[in-house]
């Protein structure tokens, strides 16, 4: 294979540590392949100007998330982790763009800063919200955006070449969506002799208990969830075309209150209704609120990435019996499992507790009730760690955070209420949302 690279961008790495004028001869060696060609700009290495970074957390805040994945790395094995799920990068580095449809991610080696890399013109937005000096900002050339001919890989594999790694164990995130099989193929045609480990879930892992810099952040989250369902309560009515509630909801959501303005959700609004509302992962569409029927309105107020899911159900007229004997089993059920939500515990007994409340209106759920919650990009807001189901055994911890969600998905009709959820050091769980919990009815 012949390896495609961007030498001016490989300079800049080297030059880090080695004299401008003993660059060249130490590159010819690297690579397997024919020498790239310097562009014009590579005579004169000089320093990227400084830009005013905006990443939202202390210095002592990304220390702590930097020394504890390195000790996860160092208990798996890996010598450099590679991650390109966004929310592992801003979490790691703080970049912050919407630039996650073209390869990109963060090199952790085991000492020293990390190195944010992606694509050329999304460079100056790493410079704009990464914490790291400008220098360990690594790019690639346009030419490799969706080519036949060539691929990012090919200029990540020169870099970690360049770093030392080309023969170590390299982790990567197998399991996100933002690692496609060609980049791992690529990934590994370039580097022959190094060993590609799978690292899924380890930074996931060490975001499940929250700092207080992280609270403070879902907490503002929260209120804007108050907001949004405090606004569709007070809004929806018969006749109302979802797509017009949607359009006040979002702008409520984005609005945020003081300074709590409101960033994008990963998911968006979700609005079943009727039998639609048997299905939990429908959107909305232009047909108009009606009487006679239940519509959950599943959503999350977003500070800087930051989440607390809420979800509550209005119904139009008068419910059915059913309904609502299922509507207060689900919220003696809530409480029920709020109240065993205590650290000590394990994310199964949420589950149970919860469980033996819908049982008693003969109601059996085949589903999760939650997952944790957090810090998320599209296409969702959960944290890919523990989930609230009776398999898992998962000890609860103080900062945990978790979306409560036991929705109830039946054959031809549904309903939602949710909560956000935080493990305290005593007591039960806290819910970050302040919403009565239990079935709207709007006559």
């Amino acid at each position: 294979m012949e390896f495609a690279y961007d030498v001016h961008n490989i300079v800049r790495v080297a030059n880090k540590q080695t004299p401008a004028t003993n660059i060249l001869p130490m590159l010819l060696p690297v690579f397997q392949g024919p020498p790239g060609k310097l562009c014009s700009r590579c005579a004169q290495i000089e320093r990227i100007p400084m830009l005013a970074s905006k990443a939202p957390f202390s210095t002592a805040e990304y220390d702590r998330r930097i020394r504890i994945t390195r000790a996860a790395m160092a208990e798996a094995g890996i010598d450099v982790l590679f991650v390109t799920n966004p929310s592992n990068q801003y979490w790691l580095t703080g970049y912050d763009g919407w630039s996650f449809y073209v390869h990109q991610g963060v090199i952790l080696p085991l000492e020293g800063d990390p190195y944010w890399w992606g694509r050329m013109q999304d460079a100056n937005g790493a410079k704009r919200t990464v914490w790291m000096d400008h220098s360990q900002i690594l790019y690639y050339a346009d030419r490799y955006i969706q080519a036949t001919d060539c691929h990012p890989m090919e200029d990540l594999a020169s870099h970690l070449r360049i770093m030392g790694f080309g023969d170590k164990r390299i982790g990567v995130e197998m399991e996100t969506y933002f690692y496609t099989a060609r980049a791992h193929q690529v990934l590994l045609d370039g580097l022959p002799e190094a060993t590609i480990i799978d690292g899924s879930s380890l930074v996931n892992w060490r975001r499940l208990i929250k700092s207080d810099e992280e609270l403070a952040f879902m907490r503002r989250a929260a209120r804007i969830s108050e907001l949004v369902i405090e606004r569709a309560v007070e809004l929806a009515e018969p006749g109302m075309h979802k797509h017009d509630l949607v359009g006040e909801l979002y702008k409520t959501a984005v609005q945020g209150e003081d300074d709590s303005w409101g960033d994008y959700p990963a998911i968006v609004p979700l609005l079943p209704s009727g039998e639609d509302a048997s299905a939990p992962h429908l959107t909305w569409n232009g047909e108009a609120l009606k009487s006679g029927e239940a519509t959950f309105i599943e959503q999350s107020g977003c500070y800087r990435r930051y989440h607390a899911p809420l979800s509550r159900t209005i119904f139009f007229g008068k419910p059915p019996q059913f309904m609502t004997d299922a509507s207060e089993a689900l919220t003696a059920g809530l409480n029920a499992g709020i109240e065993v939500a205590r650290a000590g515990n394990r994310a199964c007994d949420i589950a149970r507790a919860l469980d033996v409340e819908m049982m008693k209106v003969g109601i059996e759920r085949p589903n999760r009730a939650g997952y944790a919650v957090g810090l998320s990009y599209p296409p969702d807001w959960g944290e890919h760690t523990v989930s609230i189901r009776a398999m898992d055994e998962t000890v609860l911890e103080p900062g945990m955070t978790f979306h409560f969600m036991p929705g109830l998905w039946m054959d031809d009709w549904g309903l939602e209420t949710t909560e956000t959820i935080l493990i305290r050091e005593d007591g039960p769980a806290e819910t970050l949302c302040n919403i009565e919990r239990k079935l709207f009815v709007k006559d």
